[in-house]
This record gives C-alpha cells, structure tokens and sequence, in this order.
C-alpha cells in the first residue's frame, strides 16, 4: 500500500465574520479534500500541547520525532536544507531580511515578502565579501525570497543558549522555540541564556554581524533601487532558533520498513527530510501561485513508482496567514484542491493508495502569527474506515473518530493504516 502524507502549512485558522463566521478552509470549496473526507477518518493534532508552534518542531511532531528529544534548533535544519554541513560548536541560525525604519525600530520583518531570491542572494554575496568578524568566521546564505542561514564558526565551541534578534519568537525553558502573539517591532539584542563563555561569545558574535550588516545594507544599490521604486528596502538581519549541532534523527525508512521521500517546497522541511532519511525530490523554486502545483502533481506520480511513503509540503496557506489575508488564504486552499488533489486523485488508486492531509500548526488570520490551536487531520484511502463526516475543516474534525491525538502518535497510525 503507497501513502501520501500531504502537510498545508499554516492551513488551520479560527472564524472570522470577514468569511461569514468561517475559517478560510470551511469557506474555500474543497470538493477533493471533502471526497477524502467522506470516505475516510477525520481527527485532530495537537501539535504541541498548547504551545504555538514553528513548522520545525511541528513537522518534526508529525514525522513522528518528540521535538523536546530531537529538537536542537532552527538553524541547523535551515543549513542542512540549502546543503550546508556544520561540525559541532558553530552556530546556526534562521534568518530574515527585514526592513529597519532607523536601527534598531523595525518596520517590516520580511521587507513586506517582496523581496525576490535573486535580490537576496546578491546582498547575501555582499555581505560575504565585505563584513569581518572578530576571531570568528561565517557563512551567510540565502535561500528563497527574504530567507537567509547564517553559520559563526569561533576557535572556541559556540552555545545556542542566547536569545534571538527577532522580536517575534522567543526560546521556552525547554528549548522548544514559540511564535509570539504580540510583540514590539524592534530588533533585539541576543543575550546569553546562561553564564557561560560559550553562550556569551556567541550573542556577541550574533550582534556583532547583525549590527555589520545593518551598516553595509542600509546603502546598498539593491536598496537605493528599491527605495527610488517607492519599495521597503532589505536594510536589517533577524536571527532565530540557533543551533549548536545537528539532530539525531533516526532513519525514517528503517523505522517503518517503507522507502520515504519528501517534496516540499522550502529549506527546513527539505533538511527534515535530509537527515530523517528520505529521498528528497528536487522541486523548482515555488511561486506561491497555482502555477505551483501541476509540477508537483507530476513529481507526486512519479515518485510514487520508486518510493512507498511520500511527505509532501505546501507552504502556501501560512503566507496568507501570516499577512491577515482572509480571502486570500481561502483562494489559495481552493488552489490546492483544485490544481494539486484534484488531477492527483485522476491519477492514483485510492484502493492502493493510503493518502493523508493535516496541517503543521494554525496560523489564524486574526493574528497574523501562529497558534497553539488544534490542527484537522483527515485520513482516506485503502482500507481506511469512513466515520460518516463529509467535508474536511476544522468544526468537522472535532466530529471524528480519531478524536484528538498528539502530533506525535500521528505517522505510527498512518503508517498502521497502510498496512505496516
């Protein structure tokens, strides 16, 4: 039996009268997604136990791996995703390029997601060439749109226990990163979150590159171009969720006795993938657009011929969230129903094929940031029993009859469902 485990990212949201007291999901047309509803099993995740999550701790959830065992942070996951390989003792973070209205004031943190990969990767060049750091050394790379990996390599062993130049997320007590609800747009100072020299020469080192940086973008020509277009310029770095070194992810194939590969769309899930085992199958640059998906429903059938088990993520839904677009996140799940289930479902047999759909986390419109809500699950395909609700959203998830499990038992029942 072949299983397909497809995660929306972002795609869970509360009701909001702007959608006639609907989430963006109960009020996009799913026809697809509602098929597999009614032939199968709906549940819902709690993804972290009240906590609201980042997509890293929360696919790691999903896979199966307990972030507060597995976890080591943002950053390596990032590295390992764009093919950056780090030693034990360097840092690694997640970083944006953001907009700062006079440092450290920011006023935009994703320099208002207009930012192409082609401006990024040419200020990230010049960073590289023209910023020095005090007995260390770095890599800073871009990866896609205003997302960037920033690695400080010191004589000594950095810590990651220092706190983030992003104001929007913090570290909890137990390491596990949380996306803040409300927050002061200011760019902050990393400070150590012990007494050792390890951790305190890593925040100096993280603000010394971060004030570096500042200076030498604040005048780039990227930016003075973007600035005579009447366009916010990439002038400040945010840095998150550093890591001191990589996660020991079991083998995610050997576990479940099925070859597994991903596709996904950005360079955390595809390190996830990288270092749980999988086969990564390489997608082109996503536009966030329908347009995404007839590529991917192609990768989808082919790969299904050479591997069991596929992980497939769509960022898509979480960008609409994330800017308070109501309508928007509900065209974009339309898109995917339409565009990626639908000539999917044309193509493979849901009598061999396992196929389920979850969410990493919610990221309500209302907020403009993640949430410790509940995700929906639906599960359809092979032998998959149908507990009789009939469309896939949020309100009907709490109906089935898987209940609410943790994030974390979710792929030993997919994989139970498929027959393994």
């Amino acid at each position: 039996m072949k299983t397909i485990l497809v995660v929306l990212d972002g795609m869970a949201d509360r009701p909001s009268d702007k959608l006639g007291n609907k989430t963006p999901l109960e009020a996009a047309e799913t026809p697809s997604m509602d098929k597999l509803a009614r032939n199968g099993s709906l549940g819902q995740l709690d993804i972290l136990e009240g906590i609201a999550p980042e997509s890293d701790s929360a696919v790691l959830s999903i896979l199966g791996y307990d972030p507060h065992r597995y976890y080591t942070g943002r950053g390596p996951l990032e590295a390992v995703g764009i093919g950056i390989r780090m030693r034990p003792g360097t840092l690694a973070l997640r970083c944006n390029f953001a907009t700062a209205a006079k440092y450290p004031e920011l006023k935009d943190r994703r320099v208002a997601r207009s930012l192409t990969s082609e401006e990024s990767h040419a200020i990230a060049e010049a960073i590289s060439n023209s910023i020095t750091l005090k007995n260390a050394e770095f890599d800073f790379k871009a990866s896609v749109a205003h997302r960037a990996v920033l690695m400080i390599r010191a004589k000594e062993k950095l810590s990651s226990r220092i706190t983030n130049t992003d104001p929007a997320y913090a570290v909890t007590r137990k390491g596990i990163p949380e996306a803040l609800a409300k927050f002061e747009m200011k760019l902050q100072e990393s400070k150590p979150l012990d007494n050792t020299k390890e951790a305190a020469h890593a925040a100096e080192l993280l603000n010394e590159f971060t004030r570096k940086s500042y200076e030498l973008l604040d005048s780039h020509p990227i930016n003075r171009k973007r600035r005579e277009k009447g366009m916010l310029p990439a002038n400040a770095i945010i840095s998150r969720d550093g890591g001191d070194r990589m996660p020991d992810l079991y083998d995610i194939s050997e576990k479940h006795g099925r070859k597994f590969a991903i596709l996904a769309d950005m360079p955390l899930e595809i390190g996830i993938g990288t270092l749980s085992g999988m086969g990564i199958v390489q997608l082109p640059f996503p536009t966030f657009t329908k347009e995404d998906h007839a590529i991917r429903v192609e990768k989808t059938v082919h790969a299904l011929k050479n591997y069991d088990a596929l992980y497939i993520h769509i960022k898509g839904p979480d960008l609409f969230g994330h800017e308070g677009d109501h309508e928007g996140k509900k065209q974009c799940i339309q898109d995917i129903d339409k565009h990626y289930f639908e000539p999917l479902l044309k193509r493979i047999s849901l009598k061999e094929t396992v196929i389920a759909i979850t969410s990493d986390h919610s990221t309500p419109c209302s907020m403009k940031g993640h949430s410790g809500d509940p995700v929906p699950f639906v599960i359809s395909g092979g032998n998959v029993p149908s507990d009789k609700v009939t469309t896939f959203s949020e309100q009907e998830a709490e109906k089935g009859s898987y209940g609410k499990i943790h994030a974390t038992g979710f792929m030993p029942l997919v994989m139970k469902l498929s027959g393994k």
